[in-house]
């Protein structure tokens, strides 16, 4: 019992040196995270307190601690409002609609990539695929308008061969198509690049022995690549469920138009209508903390179903 105590310190200070020694070990490590971490706290926590708003019916003039409180009476208007069920029908098409599509075709566009085995090739194709993702929505969609608007180029072929023209931009039926093309075109090429480095990281041995024992490129594919990027792609999937709720803002504003309101208002354009349009700040944050919560539980019921299946997931 007399040698307890001094044992214990000594392991507390072995354990502290320890700590100390990999903290400068790593400095160079937490000094490049430094940044990303001080813009994640300022950017995305500090802003956390502006929840508050939800509950208080508040005036730019009263300040946050001047404005009345009401409780959820915000989530009751919102949820008794005439267009909620058509905000929340839309808002979930068009989520659905990136997930049938967008996402399948980054995993198909990252297997095709991996399959190219003349390096200069791939390079050009990869870089020609990422570009896209660097251009703004407003070019994206200007390029929408130039092809498929009233006088756009397919219209234009469409008058001359098929003697019609057809009402894309202004069509209710051609809005989710439209917006899931634009999709594909700018972002799946980014969306490769974590796809890619999960291939990076099979053993080509595995390959090479696939095909002493006969297995063709199919089959490759089927048995060893798409297994070994399984955990990636359902990672990738349980963040996608956490922002269902969430549209392309920019993009669906810049589509949007009076003839197509009625599959185009989804949460974010809402939001924007009743926060900047009606200066109702309260009611519209309320809004956007409906979405978030949503969004977290999805995200955390896809986790944990992930865990009951015996396969990787975010914690």
């Amino acid at each position: 019992m007399e040698h307890a105590v001094p044992d214990k310190r000594l392991s507390v200070r072995k354990a502290t040196l320890f700590k100390k020694q990999a903290f400068r070990k790593h400095l160079w490590f937490y000094m490049l995270a430094a940044p990303g971490i001080a813009y994640f706290i300022l950017f995305h926590y500090v802003p956390m307190w502006g929840v508050l708003l939800a509950f208080q019916d508040y005036s730019p003039y009263k300040g946050v601690l001047g404005s009345e409180w009401v409780g959820f009476e915000h989530f009751r208007q919102f949820f008794s409002e005439p267009t909620f069920f058509q905000l929340l029908t839309n808002t979930l098409l068009l989520s659905f609609y990136n997930l049938i599509f967008f996402f399948p075709f980054t995993i198909v566009l990252s297997l095709l990539l991996n399959e190219v085995r003349f390096g200069l090739y791939k390079r050009l194709v990869q870089t020609v695929v990422y570009l896209p993702h660097f251009v703004s929505w407003v070019i994206i969609v200007g390029i929408t308008f130039i092809f498929f608007g009233p006088s756009g180029v397919i219209n234009h072929y469409l008058g001359q061969w098929l003697d019609q023209n057809v009402p894309f931009l202004m069509s209710s039926e051609w809005f989710r198509p439209l917006i899931v093309m634009q999709q594909i075109w700018k972002d799946a090429g980014w969306g490769t690049i974590i796809f890619m480095a999960a291939l990076a990281g099979i053993n080509p041995e595995q390959y090479e022995a696939a095909t002493v024992d006969g297995a063709n490129r199919w089959h490759r594919i089927w048995h060893i690549t798409l297994p070994g990027i399984r955990s990636t792609i359902i990672v990738l999937l349980i963040l996608r469920l956490g922002s269902i709720l969430d549209s392309n803002f920019m993009q669906v504003f810049l589509m949007w138009n009076n003839f197509n309101d009625d599959v185009s208002n989804v949460f974010d354009l809402y939001v924007y209508k009743v926060g900047l349009q009606r200066f109702e700040f309260s009611f519209s944050i309320a809004v956007g903390l409906f979405n978030s919560v949503v969004g977290l539980i999805l995200m955390l019921t896809a986790n944990f179903i992930s865990k009951l299946f015996k396969e990787e997931g975010l914690f």
